[in-house]
């Protein structure tokens, strides 16, 4: 199955340096399919929970202290995160407007510089592959719980908090044409309207990493079920930057008391891995966990930045990153490119 786009209107990047990175994208060859045939399975009312569950995991940054979210129906619209420990501050839109830094994971903040919460995107990217519309994350920290199991223990949390209709239909959202933004080390995102006026997204996400890891490319339909297998790929990390971690990482900000264990995320090497890999292919022995978590909880938490609505479309992405993920969405957002779709 051959997959190919049009580069869209650039709004970012050099043409030259895009093209060329275009040309290496068609190139690479897709790894897995995995796609669906008419209705995705999400409701197409606006949605919320059912009631509150928590969940409760070591600290990302500091791991020696357990930290809790606990996910609770609003009835607001769309997601909003409550620090209970800071009583006076109101409670956070999860919205592209809010996003504090992206430079090694997505930061949201608003009021208060100490109203924030770190690392949201393996939370955010709940609510567009769960499809939940409308739900308040309660915090007592901005130090999010890490997971062996990666976001599963999230899915499972919502689960259990069971996805409600509301009363009113859901919001769609899309692109009013093909948009590329080009980055600096020959990567990109392209944004594209539905296919047929389809309601649902899809992605074709590579990656191409100088280590064990090397080229990898999935495209799939965003729904319940791809959602949840994706949920379950760890981040990735090299040797090295382990190594930084357990030498002198308590010098740097961004890496003191960082959690992160061989089971927690996926360490690799130039030529191997440093623990088991997940999503083995048959035959092949290539391990997608990766690819999957670049798409569906880095690349998918982005998207959810997106505030009016559930993204549909196809978004095309190449070698990207949270700093262009998050350009990307600001400036749709910045140049009014996102339309409502009846």
């Amino acid at each position: 199955m051959t997959f190919s786009y049009p580069q869209g209107r650039l709004l970012l990047g050099e043409t030259d340096s895009v093209r060329r990175a275009y040309e290496k994208f068609h190139q690479q060859p897709v790894d897995a399919v995995d796609l669906c045939e008419g209705d995705t399975g999400y409701s197409p009312r606006r949605t919320t929970l059912g009631g509150c569950q928590a969940v409760t995991g070591p600290g990302t940054f500091y791991g020696r202290a357990q930290r809790t979210l606990t996910f609770c129906p609003s009835e607001d619209p769309g997601w909003w995160i409550d620090r209970t420990d800071l009583p006076e501050q109101l409670m956070t839109p999860v919205s592209i407007r809010n996003v504090w830094t992206s430079a090694r994971n997505i930061v949201l903040r608003s009021g208060n510089p100490h109203n924030y919460l770190r690392m949201v995107e393996h939370i955010i990217a709940l609510r567009l592959g769960m499809g939940v519309d409308d739900l308040v994350i309660q915090t007592n920290s901005g130090d999010p719980p890490l997971f062996d199991r990666s976001s599963l223990d999230l899915v499972e949390a919502v689960e259990k908090a069971r996805i409600v209709e509301r009363d009113l239909p859901a919001r769609y959202v899309t692109v009013k044409e093909p948009v590329t933004f080009g980055g600096d080390r020959g990567d990109f995102l392209t944004f594209l309207p539905p296919e047929n006026g389809e309601k649902k997204l899809r992605m074709d996400c590579a990656i191409d990493f100088a280590s064990v890891i090397g080229r990898q490319r999935i495209v799939f339909d965003v729904t319940p079920k791809t959602f949840r297998y994706g949920a379950f790929a760890r981040t990735n990390a090299s040797a090295a930057q382990m190594f930084t971690v357990r030498t002198i990482g308590w010098l740097l900000a961004d890496m003191r008391n960082l959690g992160y264990t061989k089971d927690n995320i996926l360490i690799h090497g130039k030529r191997k891995y440093y623990g088991e890999p997940r999503f083995v292919q048959e035959g092949n022995g290539k391990a997608l966990e990766p690819v999957w978590h670049r798409a569906t909880l880095d690349l998918l938490a982005a998207i959810a930045l997106i505030d009016q609505g559930r993204f549909i479309g196809r978004v095309v992405s190449y070698r990207a990153g949270h700093t262009l993920d998050v350009r990307a969405v600001g400036l749709l957002t910045l140049h009014r490119l996102l339309v409502p779709v009846e």
